[in-house]
């Protein structure tokens, strides 16, 4: 059954043309995405450049205008979106899911539009005066992840078109649907070829990485895959903001009230049912309030709606495809196998749907388990004892990765001393995952370089001219 919308109508392809994308959690057909081609994206790429001056000389007010506008008609289209994106991603429309995530498409929009970039005087004595301008690099490459489909496209997209680049995007081959929807609004307000969804296969986003026509690369992915397009951009050193895999952890300090924390330690565990890239995947919690952390944890992830996202109520989904089921399971599996308790979860809920895993708390579980040592982007956590801060900082910097980290402490200050010796592009108090749009992003490590948001991110698209006198 193929639930039929004007924008879904505008962007669905027919069966004999295109590929069929299904429901998340019910795996019926929600409709047919086009299958591009690399010479699709050599036509894209072609229509870019040409569009580039053009837009580039509009200037920042006149972009910024533009942006602004496209923020409204993606709130007067919230819903349509949302409904579309929970069908094809699985996440449901109420808590921090589906509508949250059209929410802040628009608020990531606007934000782009309205924040200022002024050069900047370096130097200056006397007569002499050196200056740092910010210049369009002209087109950007835009690759992008299944799990927060909408919001990472607009990351990548709404700063670069602020700057006065046209943009190329590769959405995945999992949420092609829900990308052509969001460009489907931006287009009604952009110039024929400043930006365009290419929907093709990883053959598409291999020429991307090494297309001589594009100037940046923003990447939103796994490591390996960060390391091939790396390998790929040399030929025309393409600029790289690449936004990689993480195995984010989180520790809970002595004295700490976990009934206080309970809420925000929960969702940062198992926001997007456990698929995000900086959601907590590794919980190291002091002995003296172990037990307690693991027993709110466990009621939370049993008294947590789950179920197809359409259906107001629920808050956790389905995992979106087969292969991050398959990951989950036998991450758990392994667990169990190797002695670790499982508290609550740790098995599939046919009941509701194919791809559904109840949310799972693993407890005495420790370093060297896959499920601490690799990420599950899945609802699971595993929740480690630790008696010494000293070891628990150890072991949440023997990671190759490092995007995010968290402290939990009814002292502010204690915590942020720990979170100095953190090895992670952001570290979090009483809270994970939590983004600002004014707010640098970015990992360390293995989890990729360049940030997003605010200044730092347009200038990370953005090429530097230093002009002196």
């Amino acid at each position: 059954m193929t639930v039929a919308t004007s924008i879904l109508d505008a962007i669905t392809v027919s069966e004999t043309e295109g590929r069929a994308i299904p429901d998340a959690a019910t795996r019926e057909t929600i409709g047919y995405a086009p299958v591009h081609t690399v010479a699709d994206l050599d036509a894209a790429v072609a229509a870019a450049r040409q569009a580039q001056p053009a837009w580039n000389a509009l200037g920042h007010e006149e972009r910024s205008r533009i942006l602004n506008a496209i923020a409204d008609d993606l709130e007067a289209n919230a819903e349509e979106l949302a409904q579309l994106l929970s069908r094809e991603q699985g996440k449901p429309l109420d808590g921090p899911n589906a509508r949250f995530e059209v929410g802040a498409c628009a608020v990531w929009t606007r934000t782009a539009a309205d924040t200022p970039l002024e050069p900047e005087v370096v130097f200056e004595a006397g007569e002499s005066r050196a200056e740092v301008h910010y210049d369009a690099l002209g087109v950007v490459g835009a690759i992008g992840p299944w799990n927060w489909p909408m919001m990472i496209s607009v990351w990548q997209i709404a700063p670069s078109l602020r700057m006065g680049n046209t943009v190329v995007v590769k959405p995945s081959e999992f949420t092609p649907l829900s990308v052509l929807a969001l460009a489907e609004v931006y287009n009604r307000h952009l110039p024929d070829g400043v930006l365009t969804v290419v929907s093709g296969d990883r053959e598409v986003g291999a020429a991307i990485a090494g297309h001589p026509g594009i100037d940046k690369i923003m990447f939103t992915g796994s490591t390996a895959t960060g390391r091939r397009i790396v390998e790929s951009s040399a030929g025309n050193l393409a600029r790289l903001t690449l936004e990689l895999g993480g195995n984010d952890a989180g520790i809970v300090l002595a004295g700490t009230d976990p009934a206080a924390i309970a809420e925000d330690l929960f969702w940062g565990c198992f926001i997007n049912t456990g698929q995000t890239c900086a959601a907590l995947k590794r919980l190291y919690v002091h002995d003296s309030v172990y037990d307690e952390v693991v027993d709110t944890l466990a009621g939370m992830a049993l008294t947590s709606p789950m179920g197809r996202g359409l259906d107001e109520g629920n808050v956790l989904g389905p995992l979106q495809n087969e292969k991050q089921f398959d990951i989950v399971r036998g991450l758990v599996d392994d667990a169990r196998e190797r002695g670790a308790r499982v508290v609550v979860g740790g098995e599939a809920a046919p009941e509701l749907g194919p791809l559904f895993y109840r949310a799972t708390v693993v407890a005495d579980i420790e370093d060297g388990a896959r499920l601490v040592d690799e990420e599950q982007f899945g609802p699971a956590i595993p929740v480690i004892r630790y008696s010494d801060v000293d070891d628990a900082i150890r072991r949440a910097n023997a990671s190759t990765q490092g995007l995010g980290a968290s402290v939990w402490s009814a002292d502010v200050d204690a915590a942020v001393e720990v979170a100095k010796r953190l090895q992670a592009g952001t570290v979090w108090i009483n809270q994970h995952g939590a983004l600002n749009p004014m707010v640098p992003f970015g990992g360390t490590k293995a989890s990729g370089y360049g940030q997003e948001f605010g200044v730092a991110g347009l200038k990370a698209v953005a090429a530097p001219k230093v002009i002196s006198r």
